[in-house]
């Protein structure tokens, strides 16, 4: 099976569809699959669900989609750093589903695994827990969520091979592996691919069976907020 395509362009090639739901990696500005991205908004799909810890800035990551009014629907956990986001949300333009970030993380790891609810303490008594199922267990309250499928995956890496094997490099591990795991088709963007058999089995952080499509290139490295001393 073929898994490494020249650009995100051709790795996206047959898979978008209006209306579809794409799970996102990254938190903040690291470990976002950007040139997945941008070719989502150049091929102009629209009326998106996403499922993403955040939705990058105005200008990066999830956030030069909703610059062009191509996602209709958020699943989120924090939705600061970005004015478009807030605009569109408050003005009834965005729907916008706030999950807790483990909450989150394990949908997309639950959906990944076949599993499609499992309850939690996280959220009980507040807003969160609003319409759903609680059940008691020893004598404590829980809700139940619901695991992620989703349409497509979208995730960056540090290092891949020839047959998805990924390796994550410090933060950038964040959201990325569950996301990846719960999509019915996942794309992967890598700074390098090296060859296959190179990478140490004890390292590789999400093996290939999950990925099905991976691409190298270049990436911008940006900071989120940057903080220095005074001279």
């Amino acid at each position: 099976m073929k898994k490494v395509y020249d650009n995100a362009a051709k790795a996206l090639d047959g898979l978008l569809f209006d209306g579809m739901f794409v799970a996102a990696g990254g938190f903040g500005l690291s470990g976002i699959p950007e040139l997945l991205l941008q070719a989502i908004k150049e091929a102009g799909t629209k009326d998106l669900t996403f499922a993403s810890n955040n939705a990058g800035v105005d200008d990066f990551g999830v956030g030069i989609l909703l610059q062009t009014r191509q996602v209709k629907k958020m699943l989120s956990s924090y939705v600061g750093e970005n004015a478009e986001f807030m605009r569109q949300y408050l003005s009834g333009e965005l729907e916008l589903e706030f999950n807790p970030q483990g909450t989150l993380a394990e949908r997309m790891r639950a959906g990944g695994c076949g599993i499609p609810g499992f309850y939690t303490k996280t959220g009980v008594g507040t807003v969160i827990a609003e319409g759903k199922e609680h059940k008691d267990f020893r004598g404590e309250t829980y809700i139940l969520e619901e695991g992620i499928f989703a349409d497509l995956s979208i995730v960056k890496a540090w290092k891949g091979d020839a047959t998805g094997n990924l390796i994550f490099r410090k933060t950038a591990r964040n959201f990325n592996p569950p996301a990846a795991m719960c999509g019915k088709v996942c794309v992967a963007e890598v700074e390098e691919i090296v060859p296959t058999g190179s990478l140490d089995p004890d390292h590789i952080h999400l093996p290939g069976i999950y990925v099905h499509r991976i691409i190298a290139g270049e990436h911008e490295k940006r900071i989120e907020q940057r903080t220095v001393r005074e001279a």
